[in-house]
This record gives C-alpha cells, sequence and structure tokens, in this order.
C-alpha cells in the first residue's frame, strides 16, 4: 500500500522526526491499532493510508466501498496564488480568472491592497483567505466588512490558534475557518462559538480514517466542512478527495503547483478535481 505526508514545521515535524515515527512501528498492526500507536500528525497519515490503499488491492475493492462512502465525484478546488506585490497579484490573478475559485494567503500590512488586486483581476472568481493566525482580533473587526465588500466568502484562521477566544460573540459577516485550531475530533469542542467552518486536512488528523469521523463529528455539530492539504502530489490528495465529497471549500490544488507529479496522477478539469484511479490509490 501507499501513502504520503508532508511533515508540517509549525508542529515540529521534520523528515526525520516523521521518518523515525514511521520505522519506530511493530512490524504487525492493524489500521485500528495504529490510531493508539502514533499521535495524529503526518506520520500516521501516510501508514494509515497506506493500510487503506493495502487493504483495497487485497479485496479488489476500492477505499470509498471499504468504508461505506458513496461513489465519489468530483470537487471544485481552490487554486492558490502565490504571494507578491499587488500588481503581481493581479497579473496572477486575471491569468488564473477563467478558475471559479481562489485562495490568498494574507496576513501582512499591505492585505487590503493584495485583496483588492485579485479581485480586479478575478472579477467573478469566489475568493477565498488564508490569514495564516497573522491579525489581531482589533485588525480582523475592521478589515472584516472589506471582506466582504470584496465577496470575500471564506477566512481561514485569522488569529492565532491559541489567542483565538476573542472571536467568540464577535460579529462574523465572512464565515470564519479554523485551520491550525482544528487537528483531530479531540479539539471539535474548542472551536464551538469561534469558528463556522473546520478545515480538515489528513496530516493534521494523522489518515484518512480519524479524517471521516472529524467530517461526520463536525458536520454534527453544525459546523461546515473545508478539506485543505499540505503542498504534495497527487497520492497525497488522492484520499482527501473521499472527505472532500460536499464540503464546503475543497482546497487540494497542491499538485498544481509542483512541476512534477506521480505517473497516474489526479484529473483536474473544469468540473474539478476527480477522485482516484486505481492505478495511483485506493
Amino acid at each position: 500500500g501507499w501513502g504520503e505526508c508532508v511533515p508540517y514545521a509549525r508542529y515540529s515535524e521534520t523528515l526525520d522526526s516523521v521518518t523515525d515515527e514511521i520505522e519506530a512501528l511493530p512490524k504487525r498492526f492493524t489500521r485500528e491499532e495504529l490510531q493508539e500507536l502514533l499521535p495524529a500528525g503526518a506520520g500516521r497519515n501516510a501508514v494509515d493510508c497506506a493500510l487503506w490503499d493495502l487493504e483495497a488491492k487485497r479485496t479488489g475493492k476500492r477505499v470509498w466501498e471499504l468504508a461505506g462512502l458513496d461513489v465519489p465525484g468530483p470537487e471544485i478546488t481552490a487554486y492558490t496564488l502565490s504571494l507578491g506585490a499587488p500588481d503581481a497579484m493581479e497579473a496572477s490573478a486575471a491569468k488564473n480568472a477563467h478558475r471559479p475559485l481562489l485562495k490568498i494567503k494574507l496576513g501582512t500590512p499591505d492585505d487590503m491592497a493584495r485583496l483588492e488586486a485579485v479581485r480586479r483581476g478575478a472579477p467573478k472568481s469566489r475568493i477565498i483567505v488564508d490569514a495564516n493566525e497573522g491579525w489581531s482580533a482589533e485588525v480582523y473587526a475592521d478589515l472584516a466588512p472589506h471582506l466582504e465588500r470584496l465577496g470575500v466568502t471564506l477566512v481561514e484562521q485569522p488569529l492565532p490558534a491559541g489567542d483565538d477566544e476573542a472571536l467568540i460573540g464577535m460579529d462574523r459577516p465572512v464565515p470564519v475557518c479554523a485551520d491550525e485550531s482544528a487537528h483531530d475530533t479531540s479539539t471539535l469542542d474548542a472551536l464551538t462559538g469561534k469558528y463556522d467552518v473546520v478545515n480538515i486536512k489528513l496530516d493534521k488528523t494523522g489518515g484518512l480514517t480519524e479524517a471521516l469521523k472529524l467530517r461526520d463529528a463536525a458536520r454534527a455539530r453544525g459546523f461546515e466542512v473545508m478539506v485543505g492539504c499540505m503542498v504534495g502530489t497527487s497520492l497525497a490528495m488522492a484520499p482527501a478527495t473521499l472527505v472532500a465529497q460536499g464540503a464546503l471549500v475543497t482546497d487540494l490544488d497542491g499538485p498544481l503547483l509542483l512541476a512534477e507529479d506521480r505517473r497516474e496522477p489526479l484529473k483536474f478539469d473544469e468540473a474539478g478535481v476527480h477522485p482516484p484511479e486505481p492505478g495511483l490509490w485506493g
């Protein structure tokens, strides 16, 4: 079986630390036992997804059948514009104005100039914003009406994960999504009243197994769901396409940002990102 992860430096993960975690696993264990053997994170993600892929190969069934899910279809995915000077971002937005959903990363003093430039370049695209924990409560409150005016449909993690209590009771004219504040099902309780949407990333949940549990638990509590990614190949995105079915926002553009992808990559077209073929995963 195959799986791919991307270590996340924000959580003190490195290639070496994740490799050490994986190599320290016992020779025999089940996917269920894996959930206790490794913490939620990149290492467990790679192994968990590889075990799903292995079971699919052994049984001759697709992973969605094994997981009891409906047959998946394509989902429109966001496309991330690189951070740059406003004129450069406007040009990039114009080049990608055919895409229905664009994402920009903010959290700097020039945020409004960049956002307005992107809107000029792509007047018809939906825009989501990732503030990367870069704003204070005061800055977010000041920016929120302008985000709404410019047609932003979602804001990811405006405040630092450890300092997001200020979101309780705050007017949120644009839905606010928990990214760094949301990891797995154990973190859901702390999100209530602060966030409207939960961003599920398999490198945070520690694999498809927990990601599916988090998706169902989040929806049961009234949250909308976003499915995001790190910058990885189609192999890393493949399991996430199953979690993304029916999500408010899908952000699985990682392979589009790479110079080279897997030999049997995911299909991206006007319908969005498609589920994997068996030769890739699952």
